[in-house]
Parts: C-alpha cells; structure tokens; sequence
C-alpha cells in the first residue's frame, strides 16, 4: 500500500514540474473516447459534432457568438488544440432574426493540426 502511495505522489510531482505531461493531458481531454479520421492536415473526429448558438443586434455578431460558444465548449471539453473552429470540418451555420435581433447556430466535427 505505501509503494503506491508513493508512485502516485511522485507522479502528482512530475506533472507539476514537467511542462509536457501537464499540456499533454490538458490536450487530449475526453477526446480519446471518438473516432478519429485524417483530413487535409488535421486529425478530426470522425462522427461527432459538437453545437453552438448566439445571439447580437446584427448577422455577423450572431455568428460570432455561436462560433465563440462551440469554441469555448469543444476547447473546454477536448483541450485548446480541438477548440479552434477555423480547424473544425463539416461546419454549418443557420441564422434567422431580423435587423436588431439576430440568432444563429453551429454545428461542426472537431478537429486538430
């Protein structure tokens, strides 16, 4: 029992003073548990979407605010690499509203370079 309690403190040690470890594992977040495929460059999942929605007085803010939450959730979920829409594939956008009033909504495959 004592030689585990000290393999998991040293390990708790390592991760706090080895850059890597710390960034590796925030990286990966649950994303393991998808299908990964390779597309153009980037490693995506393979099936899975994730949604966001958002609201603003015009069009492109909106957009912005959907994009912004699909961002924050996926990098929240999966870590900062699967977080960047601009990386993600099979992207939508529908937005409906009308001047003052905007909202829109999101879905895309995460992805990572």
């Amino acid at each position: 029992m004592r030689k585990v309690l000290v393999c998991v403190g040293a390990s708790a040690l390592a991760s706090m003073f080895v850059p890597g470890i710390r960034a590796e594992a925030q990286d990966s977040g649950l994303a393991g548990m998808h299908s990964w495929v390779r597309s153009g460059g980037r490693t995506c999942m393979a099936d899975h979407y994730h949604d966001g929605s958002g609201t603003g007085r015009t069009r492109a803010q909106a957009q912005a605010a959907a994009i912004r939450a699909w961002a924050e959730f996926t990098a929240w979920e999966y870590g900062s690499r699967w977080g960047r829409y601009s990386a993600a594939a099979s992207k939508s956008m529908s937005c409906s509203g009308s001047a003052g009033n905007f909202s829109c909504q999101t879905s895309a495959r995460p992805c990572r370079y």
